[in-house]
């Protein structure tokens, strides 16, 4: 059964980064820091499809990962070739973004979310050497990331790869997703993870006091204070995650407004901030200002309404990556006389980087005097 908390956690961060997109607010980055639980959770999800299928689920998650990229890359590729994008094999980028695939000035910022896939394809790719690390020595690969980030902001490690840096940001949030997947958070008393994530939370809130960046409190601009900061809200949110939770489909609206951003959760990202870059100037000219809550509101409701629509045209291609049924909106009910038969891995496996899948039971290898464990959602 799908664990609908999963499910809400997953679209309230879809929603909270669409918001922090129009409006700007830095202080959504502080109630709810959306990019590293949606990394935790995909990081739980990965390490149950290891467990499940062994390294074929690298395979998988690409897959699941890339189609709704190459969508986009076939809308607006030739477009900023068309105004002013030099034609060369960095462009084939666009295919596998191992790397930031090149842009030009407007498509810089228009296609800027790029980043988060760029760093799940290389967490994806480590995922299967990193479980076995953590299944063996658990608190140091834990410990690993952040250690890495804290070396690079102290400056002993200067001018690193924007990859490498970004692993020592979210690569945590991702190992934390093991560690739920696992049962290992679960498992943690509340003697241990309440005063753990306390102390994450002063010395990362004493961090971002102390190292402001241009937009103040803005987490995206102070990365340790954002990875400890983070680290704290993942242990409450995952730690403590509740092993089901029905009451939210018993609002059918609700329910289904889950379940839509789960199983378009990569398009809504993908094509987002496309739509916010395009309606700033045209909202200003209608007098729509940023400035005031009546014109932001404008701005939201009209980037979601826009969202929506090219949601409802291109998001059945996450059904096919996904192999499911495509679906104009997802969540309305099948047909019943015909059953869907589908492997135990595809289950476990079910969505995409941003979807949920249901729990799967991780072997727990032994150890010398005591057991190790895995990460899991």
């Amino acid at each position: 059964m799908r664990n609908r908390y999963l499910d809400l956690l997953r679209a309230l961060a879809i929603v909270r980064v669409v918001v922090y997109h129009v409006t700007g607010w830095g202080s959504l980055t502080l109630v709810f820091p959306a990019m590293s639980v949606m990394f935790a959770l995909a990081g739980s999800l990965m390490a149950a499809s290891l467990a499940a299928s062994g390294p074929a689920a690298v395979g998988r998650r690409l897959r699941r990962l890339l189609p709704s990229l190459w969508v986009v890359a076939v809308v607006f590729v030739p477009a900023m070739l068309l105004t002013g994008l030099p034609l060369t094999p960095a462009v084939l980028l666009w295919l596998f973004p191992v790397a930031d695939p090149p842009a030009n000035y407007w498509g810089a910022l228009a296609l800027s979310p790029i980043w988060y896939l760029r760093d799940y394809l290389w967490f994806v790719l480590a995922s299967p050497v990193a479980l076995w690390l953590f299944r063996r020595f658990p608190l140091p690969t834990l410990l690993a990331p952040y250690c890495l980030l804290l070396v690079i902001e102290l400056g002993i490690y200067q001018n690193p790869p924007v990859v490498l840096r970004h692993f020592g940001l979210y690569f945590g949030a991702w190992l934390l997703g093991f560690a739920h997947q696992s049962g290992l958070l679960r498992r943690l008393s509340g003697w241990i993870l309440v005063p753990t994530a306390l102390a994450l939370a002063a010395v990362g809130g004493a961090w971002i006091l102390t190292h402001q960046g241009p937009r103040g409190h803005d987490l995206n601009d102070i990365p340790l204070g954002n990875a400890l900061w983070s680290a704290a809200f993942i242990l409450v949110a995952l730690g403590r995650a509740p092993a089901t939770a029905a009451w939210v489909d018993r609002n059918a609206l609700v329910g289904r407004a889950v379940t839509v951003l789960n199983r378009r959760a990569l398009t809504v990202y993908l094509w987002h901030m496309a739509f916010v870059v395009a309606l700033t100037p045209l909202v200003d000219v209608v007098g729509w200002s940023h400035q005031d809550l009546l014109g932001l509101a404008v701005r939201v409701a009209l980037v979601f309404l826009l969202v929506g629509l090219v949601t409802a045209v291109v998001g059945w291609v996450e059904d096919v990556a996904a192999r499911r049924p495509p679906e104009l909106v997802p969540g309305g009910r099948r047909p019943t006389s015909r059953p869907v038969r589908r492997h135990a891995e595809s289950r476990a496996d079910e969505d995409h980087e941003a979807g949920a899948g249901p729990p799967v039971p991780v072997p727990v290898p032994r150890q010398r005097g005591r057991d190790g464990d895995v990460i899991a959602r």
